[in-house]
């Protein structure tokens, strides 16, 4: 398993330590880091080979590594492939969710009690935002593939994830304006930054698939 540490996270801990928010953002480091580690315990679990674990501005990313016979086996009309991905993609937001409920009807930490709340009610709802690669994007995608098929899903998905990074921007100045807060800011970039990389490589799949349709097309002529 590769193991590789984005540098970009330096200018966010540089940025959150001017704007003195640094202890919010090692919490959601931690917190963060905790959200991706139970998605690989329960890929693992659910056989997935981890591939890739990449730490980032926002915590760890996590690869896995795909079985080929995994894309072929059905359950109920449905890919069980798309089934386990979308159960992977819960975990993450669910383990934050018990955690800020845990820590809010309890008296664990009291002096940063408020801040775990905040920070991982923040980190899952943040990634239930159905924008790819987040976790609601991950979610959708499973959804729509298994109703709709690959391809009609990656589209509606690619759509869906640019309509609702232009309007999180619209919301973050808003926000930026009236609580001075750059915050709202950086996460805005970060997201356009990966929409935008998700984007271009929804554009080259799609273009290689329909060179490949175009050929098998002319050969049945």
């Amino acid at each position: 398993m590769k193991f590789i540490i984005d540098l970009k996270i330096f200018i966010f801990l540089i940025l959150f330590y001017f704007t003195k928010q640094i202890e919010v953002y090692v919490l959601i480091m931690i917190f963060a880091i905790i959200h991706e580690l139970t998605h690989l315990l329960v890929g693992m679990i659910l056989k997935f080979k981890p591939d890739r674990l990449q730490l980032n501005p926002l915590g760890l990313s996590i690869s896995f590594r795909i079985n080929p016979d995994e894309y072929n086996k059905k359950i109920n009309k449905a890919n069980y492939l798309e089934l386990k991905k979308i159960i992977v993609a819960i975990a993450g937001p669910l383990i934050n969710l018990i955690i800020a409920i845990i820590f809010y009807n309890f008296n664990l930490l009291p002096n940063i009690r408020e801040k775990i709340v905040y920070v991982n009610l923040l980190i899952g709802i943040f990634n239930l935002i159905p924008i790819y690669p987040l976790d609601g994007g991950r979610i959708l995608k499973g959804i729509l593939h298994i109703i709709l098929g690959k391809w009609k899903a990656k589209k509606y998905v690619n759509d869906i994830s640019i309509i609702l990074v232009i309007c999180l921007t619209a919301i973050a100045s808003i926000s930026i304006y009236c609580f001075k807060n750059l915050a709202f800011l950086i996460i805005v970039l970060y997201l356009w930054l990966i929409v935008l990389r998700e984007n271009y490589k929804y554009k080259k799949q799609l273009n290689l698939y329909n060179v490949i349709k175009s050929i098998e097309n002319n050969k049945k002529k």
